[in-house]
């Protein structure tokens, strides 16, 4: 059936959005050339976005033409502020954005395992609402939360899960009460990534893929025909719990150690570098410079490795944090061969079940690791299933999950500003 004409309006009306959006500020002209639509269209829809706030004129063009230029209309990025959070079992990292994704401000604070719920959930508020002060912001509109365990499909909220801090699940609901007027949304860590990397890294041209989280723990997320999975209980991906041979234990449904956590994990990772000799395994690798404060050590590790056996790796551009030697180079290659089995593991684990045709080696690790780690698993994995199997390194890094936090409260903002014309209302 033909739309009714509101119904075209507000289709209208959002096309020409989200045009202004990927494409930047537009004359009437070029809308009308991108849409399709007629010039009077245009001019209604024009008049209308301008009216309803959110549009306006952002300058003119520079072309030489005959009679006055064209006005040039982009989006009223004010119109409403977001904000990202990452939390970790030891801080929370903030951004404050406007709507079109530009951070107006950024905030981080470590919170120790010796603070008190109620006092680390104030710490944390305390955080949000200074950085919502130093964007200059109002009021917040969408506030976008990324955090380990599971999300109640249900409810949406974060489930009590052992081995996380209590305050955790305390935030949402203190966020919520502190800032009414913002819609407060949670997602688990590792899914926020895989969005994160799908929309600006290392998935960009895929809509079916897993990305394997290699950071202080392990997780994975599962894209499957551009659409997130999450599972009957929101627990897809939980791959640290997966039962794995070479841990001597096996997980239990309150603990992943003796599953594929215990081989892939920061702190197994770490001693696995002890192992094979890896200099400075139980601190920061020889003082790398390309450390990045707060990430796991075996990261450093990891990059320390790439750089040794002189191939590429991923994260900070860094020279090798010293010449590392023939000696030290086979090290690196040890290191980085029993590191690629143990990911191989899971990741062919995950290849038999779900046929991804990609896996992204996301988090510190799997970015700091680069092509060298992706390599030297996909090798492997080659080896171990015979479905082809791309794998990639992430590119976002433990940057990830708050850009897929910013990217989950703009596009809810936006969802709702866009069909809040006039005709659509």
């Amino acid at each position: 059936m033909p739309a009714s004409p509101s119904t075209a309006r507000a289709i209208n009306d959002r096309l020409a959005l989200r045009l202004l959006q990927d494409e930047g500020p537009l004359t009437a002209g070029q809308l009308k050339e991108l849409t399709g639509l007629s010039r009077p269209t245009v001019a209604d829809l024009v008049e209308r976005l301008a009216a309803s706030g959110l549009i306006e004129v952002v300058g003119e063009t520079g072309a030489q033409r005959r009679g006055p230029n064209a006005r040039v209309y982009g989006i009223v990025a004010g119109r409403a502020h977001l904000a990202a959070l990452d939390v970790r079992t030891e801080g929370v990292t903030v951004v404050v954005s406007d709507l079109l994704g530009r951070v107006l401000a950024e905030a981080s604070a470590p919170i120790g395992d010796d603070a008190g719920t109620g006092p680390a959930v104030e710490q944390a508020v305390t955080l949000v609402e200074r950085a919502v002060k130093e964007a200059g912001a109002d009021r917040l509109h969408t506030v976008g939360i990324g955090a380990p365990g599971l999300i109640d499909p249900a409810s949406g909220e974060l489930r009590v899960s052992s081995g996380l801090p209590a305050w955790h699940r305390r935030l949402v609901a203190a966020l919520q009460e502190r800032l009414p007027a913002a819609r407060v949304s949670v997602e688990n860590e590792t899914n926020l990534a895989a969005l994160a990397e799908q929309h600006a890294g290392a998935a960009r041209d895929r809509d079916t893929f897993v990305l394997l989280w290699l950071g202080h723990g392990t997780g994975a997320a599962v894209v499957l025909d551009g659409a997130l999975r999450r599972g009957a209980s929101g627990g897809t991906g939980e791959i640290g719990f997966l039962p794995v041979p070479g841990t001597g234990a096996l997980p239990s449904a309150r603990d992943c150690e003796g599953g594929f956590h215990s081989l892939a994990g920061s702190a197994a990772i770490v001693e696995l570098a002890g192992e094979c000799g890896v200099p400075a395994a139980r601190g920061r690798a020889l003082a790398d410079p390309g450390a990045v404060a707060g990430e796991p050590d075996a990261a450093a590790l990891v990059r320390w490795a790439v750089a040794a056996v002189g191939e590429r790796g991923g994260g900070p551009e860094a020279e090798a944090p010293q010449a590392a030697g023939l000696a030290g180079s086979q090290v690196a290659v040890r290191f980085l061969d029993v590191l690629a089995d143990r990911v191989a593991i899971g990741v062919a684990s995950v290849v038999a079940v779900l046929d991804p045709g990609c896996v992204v080696l996301g988090g510190e690790v799997g970015q700091a690791g680069g092509e060298a780690l992706a390599a030297r698993v996909a090798e492997r994995l080659r080896r171990m299933a015979p479905l082809p199997t791309e794998v990639r390194p992430g590119t976002l890094g433990g940057a990830a999950v708050l850009h897929g936090a910013l990217l989950t409260a703009r596009q809810s903002a936006q969802g709702e500003l866009f069909g809040a014309t006039p005709e659509a209302r």
